[in-house]
């Protein structure tokens, strides 16, 4: 009995330590990704109203926005071919990262958070 804890104890630990986003990566990956190009060098003010602001939304709206991108027409996909094409290689991973370092910005949107 003592083993088994011990081994769900490990896995939890691992598996947990695994899943940390690194905030540094994302900040790497936004820049290399140009997503400024469209939702602004701060990410408070994107160039067209219609595009999200992003500084300070919840890493995992983000998260799942990003992957419903990825997953375009499928089944709880978005379809947008920029998005997409922004999406296509990046890992889960990555965008963890992405999320993370996004959602640790200075925001100007309302979160309902106060």
């Amino acid at each position: 009995m003592k083993r088994l804890i011990f081994t769900v104890a490990a896995v939890v630990a691992f598996n947990s330590g695994a899943l940390a986003a690194d905030v540094v990566n994302g900040a790497k990956l936004v820049k290399d990704k140009a997503c400024a190009a469209c939702h602004g060098a701060d990410f408070n003010k994107p160039i067209d109203p219609s595009y999200p602001k992003l500084a300070g939304q919840h890493p995992d709206y983000i998260a799942h926005a990003l992957t419903a991108y990825k997953r375009g027409n499928g089944a709880n996909g978005r379809n947008n071919p920029i998005m997409g094409g922004q999406v296509a290689a990046l890992s889960d991973r990555d965008i963890a990262d992405i999320a993370a370092y996004l959602g640790s910005l200075p925001g100007t949107i309302a979160t309902g958070h106060r």
